[in-house]
């Protein structure tokens, strides 16, 4: 079995669309594809929405949280569930379809060689489809991140994923200063760290469906400033490594 976590905020309409497209996996997928909504009390009612559908398919499971509490701690909320019933992998993705259900079987049928898939936007054949600004802070940030941090995937920024359970036991979750957005880069930072094999399939990341975006300029400062600390951190381990 594998679980989809799938964070919402404000993801009414979308949500409509992701649970029928994620579900209709099992049509196709000799293995059975559960989801965990984590809802940050949405003001537009997707927590609501995601629990009508949780009432007439025990698929679908939602967790309720008290507010915008952070990307990094809905994930552990959502890795937290899924191991907790059985899940063999664990999928993390966006609500809003930058991150298309279309890619899932790729994923799975990698999983076979790695413990980490990574849906890239970075390897041959994939892409993205946004404005060049944003285009531009993408492809920064992964140069920084791997360079800095010497992560080898391509796109060590992304949060398409689809994790081996195994791993996320093995990861000292509570432990993950990183939230928001940043919590992704230090979470493969310490996938690939533990010695675990990290793979990639190429996608293509298009702008959302419905809504907003929700990466902000605060956002943009914490993931510089998790980058150097990860940073010194890896510096001063190999500096007492050789010691």
């Amino acid at each position: 079995m594998f679980t989809v976590v799938l964070p919402t905020y404000n993801e009414a309409d979308n949500i409509e669309l992701m649970l029928p497209a994620l579900l209709a996996l099992n049509d196709i997928l000799s293995h059975q594809i559960h989801v965990c909504v984590v809802d940050d009390d949405s003001p537009d009612g997707t927590g609501a929405r995601a629990d009508a559908w949780c009432a007439h398919d025990n698929r679908v499971q939602v967790i309720h949280r008290a507010g915008k509490l952070g990307l990094g701690t809905a994930y552990i909320a959502g890795f937290h569930h899924a191991l907790a019933n059985g899940a063999e992998g664990v999928l993390t993705m966006d609500c809003d379809f930058s991150h298309h259900p279309r890619y899932i079987p790729a994923m799975i049928a990698k999983f076979a060689e790695a413990d980490l898939v990574i849906g890239s936007r970075y390897v041959q054949g994939g892409g993205v489809r946004f404005p060049l600004r944003r285009k531009l802070l993408s492809a920064t940030a992964n140069s920084i991140a791997r360079v800095a941090l010497g992560v080898k995937a391509h796109d060590c920024t992304a949060g398409f994923r689809l994790y081996r359970a195994a791993v996320l036991r093995d990861i000292p979750l509570e432990q993950i200063f990183s939230n928001g957005y940043s919590f992704l880069t230090e979470m493969i930072w310490l996938v690939q760290r533990a010695g675990w094999r990290i793979a990639e399939v190429p996608i293509f990341f298009e702008d959302r469906l419905h809504g907003s975006s929700k990466i902000s300029s605060r956002e943009i400062f914490k993931a510089i400033y998790t980058v150097a600390r990860l940073s010194a951190r890896r510096i001063l381990s190999t500096s007492l490594f050789h010691a």
